[in-house]
């Protein structure tokens, strides 16, 4: 079994053993400037989910693009990270910027790489639920180090689609990804 997702800090705390967590990048806050969302990343429902991944991968010693992470999100919005820990279900959430300072340390000293291989969509008058199951790797050509779904609910304002929530769940032994949502 691999180490828990890494946009999980509950998770990672909860998990992995005190002597590998000292050994993590320390958690620091992140300066997140607002700026104005990208027409590709906000026209669409495809362009907002591909954003959702572009802005988190990248190689080691790579920035995120938590600016233009923040632009795909309305004002409040909760992260959710969901999974069985010692052998109980919780859930984690978190503001943008809780998550942003959770993760930008491990992301940037690691590596991240995270890509939808399948998804599934809903919609009814102007909201989306997307599930869009994903794989991650360490590096852009590595093994699959985990899977999962993110789900993600959307809401067009007219003018542009804005994630309203975003809650996770990651593939374990107890919790295969059902065929519905594999390609």
């Amino acid at each position: 079994m691999r180490a828990p997702r890494l946009r999980d800090p509950l998770a990672i705390a909860l998990l992995l053993p005190a002597a590998l967590v000292a050994q993590a990048p320390a958690r620091r806050h992140v300066v997140v400037p607002t700026v104005a969302p990208r027409a590709a990343d906000v026209a669409t429902v495809d362009g907002v989910v591909k954003a959702y991944y572009d802005v988190i991968t990248g190689p080691a010693g790579q920035p995120r693009q938590w600016s233009r992470d923040r632009s795909l999100y309305i004002p409040d919005l909760r992260f959710v990270a969901t999974g069985v820990a010692q052998g109980r279900p919780y859930a984690h959430v978190m503001t943008h910027q809780d998550f942003v300072d959770g993760s930008d340390s491990s992301f940037v000293h690691d590596g991240f790489f995270e890509r939808e291989i399948h998804r599934v969509t809903q919609a009814y008058g102007n909201i989306v639920q997307v599930f869009s199951t994903y794989e991650e790797h360490r590096t852009a050509d590595g093994p699959v180090a985990g899977r999962g779904i993110n789900a993600l609910q959307l809401y067009w304002d007219g003018t542009r689609w804005w994630v309203a929530s975003a809650i996770w769940f990651e593939e374990d032994p107890g919790h295969p990804i059902p065929n519905q949502f594999l390609p």
